[in-house]
């Protein structure tokens, strides 16, 4: 079912579950981590970015321009162009057919990627799209329903806002990043999504992780991949006198080889469920994944 607001076509997504993050153990994935399980609910979203003209008709202004992406909205232009729309009668008959709270805003990551996985949502190479999120560092605390992660950072990471890019010679790589709220840039681009209020406590990734299962992980794999190779090749070699003589540099090799290999290869992580982090909050909301 298409829903028109505004002569705008948004296209129903359908609701499921979406894995989010990556669960590769390299230390350079940090920021990519936890992978967690999003359940999103059926929501509508435009197939395309934010056209001049689409613009200038919410706006009520002619654009006699080419027709094209447009690059020159900031997520407050954005917001805007929500709130005049959200105050039409197409849309305030949506919401009396269908009850239980709607809203009109950027797409979340989440959204967004369950749109993209669906054929719906579409991002041409090399842009760059503004998201409802607020940026982070990881996805402690990310939401997993869906709705908007909040702002709570402090200095100039609270005026940001998260997006997603396309890389400009191969569309199948997708990248987290950020964009400032009020400036728009070259290449950044924004669309709308028609999507259900979340009511209720929010179930979100926690925040600390297992650390003492870190580092029995980390001086494992250190110690078989860094200090026994270390000392071991002298020893294969003939120098086994080296390997008791020389043991502090042999030492030290094995822990910078064991560095190296930890930022690039660990075992993979847990996909977090929705059901495990809801488990989690209910029975202790401090307690770690």
């Amino acid at each position: 079912m298409t829903v028109n607001i505004g002569g705008l076509s948004f296209q129903p997504v359908s609701e499921g579950s979406i894995i989010l993050g990556t669960t590769k153990g390299g230390w350079v994935y940090g920021s990519q981590r936890p992978s967690f399980e999003a359940r999103v609910p059926m929501f509508f979203a435009l197939e395309h970015p934010l056209t001049s003209s689409e613009v200038g008709a919410i706006l009520g202004i002619k654009n006699d321009g080419a027709d094209s992406a447009m690059e020159a909205l900031t997520s407050f232009d954005l917001r805007e162009l929500a709130e005049r729309l959200t105050n039409t009668g197409a849309f305030e008959s949506f919401a009396e057919k269908n009850p239980g709270g709607w809203e009109l805003r950027a797409p979340t990551e989440a959204e967004w990627r369950q749109g993209h996985a669906q054929n719906v949502i579409h991002l041409g190479a090399g842009l760059t799209e503004r998201l409802a999120d607020a940026p982070a560092s990881n996805y402690r605390r990310a939401m997993m329903d869906g709705r908007p992660r909040p702002n709570e950072l402090l200095g100039p990471a609270s005026s940001q806002a998260s997006a997603i890019a396309i890389h400009p010679r191969k569309p199948s790589v997708i990248a987290v990043t950020s964009v400032p709220l009020e400036r728009p840039l070259p290449n950044v681009v924004a669309r709308l999504v028609l999507s259900p209020v979340r009511t209720g406590k929010a179930i979100r990734v926690p925040q600390n992780t297992d650390r003492w299962s870190n580092v029995r992980s980390e001086v494992l794999w250190t110690t078989v991949l860094g200090i026994i190779p270390s000392f071991l090749i002298p020893v294969m070699r003939g120098m086994s006198s080296y390997a008791t003589e020389g043991w502090v540099n042999l030492l030290f090799g094995g822990l910078c080889a064991g560095f190296f290999t930890g930022a690039i290869w660990r075992p993979r992580r847990s996909v977090l469920t929705y059901e495990g982090a809801a488990q989690l909050s209910e029975d202790s909301p401090s307690d770690s994944q």
